[in-house]
């Protein structure tokens, strides 16, 4: 029983969790070592985790919790530049923009975070600020501000340059 459930929400939400976890790290591979990661630690403690009300979000702060413990080890910051292999996803659903992707990157950290889990995850904001430990309000205003930066930036991108 253990192992089918599991299966079933491994195979349902891994490319979700994939997406999300890209959209804030920005590095493909880091990504998927991040999510088999944290779906690791899901299969251990599966009889908890199933039991959270959002599984995914459990997933995704695992994984960009990961990333931070792998990032104090080491002492220094992955670098978020470089170019991004954006694929399909294995189901067949549109993958991430590169130019939606390069946008993010340059949000800051719980910026791109808030986005992830509102967005991405599509969990309501009580939900994403007690996944992020954060007060509500606080998961508003960066929502905010993450909004009005990719509005702007994504905007300009689409705009063409006046007098070419």
């Amino acid at each position: 029983m253990k192992q089918s459930e599991f299966q079933e929400f491994y195979q349902a939400n891994r490319d979700a969790c994939l997406r999300s976890v890209l959209a804030s790290v920005g590095d493909r591979q880091l990504a998927e070592d991040l999510v088999a990661e944290a779906f690791t630690r899901a299969w251990v403690s599966w009889h908890t985790v199933r039991r959270h009300p959002a599984p995914t979000a459990w997933i995704v702060r695992t994984a960009l919790n990961t990333r931070i413990s792998w990032w104090r080890r080491r002492r220094r910051e992955v670098a978020l530049d470089g170019d991004l292999e954006i694929a399909a996803t294995a189901d067949g659903e549109p993958a991430l923009d590169s130019a939606l992707l390069t946008v993010l990157r340059r949000l800051p950290q719980r910026q791109r975070e808030v986005i992830v889990f509102r967005v991405f995850l599509d969990l309501d904001t009580k939900t994403t600020a007690e996944a992020l430990g954060i007060a509500p309000g606080t998961v508003t205003a960066h929502l905010s501000r993450a909004v009005t930066t990719l509005r702007s930036q994504l905007v300009a991108i689409d705009q063409p340059e006046v007098g070419s």
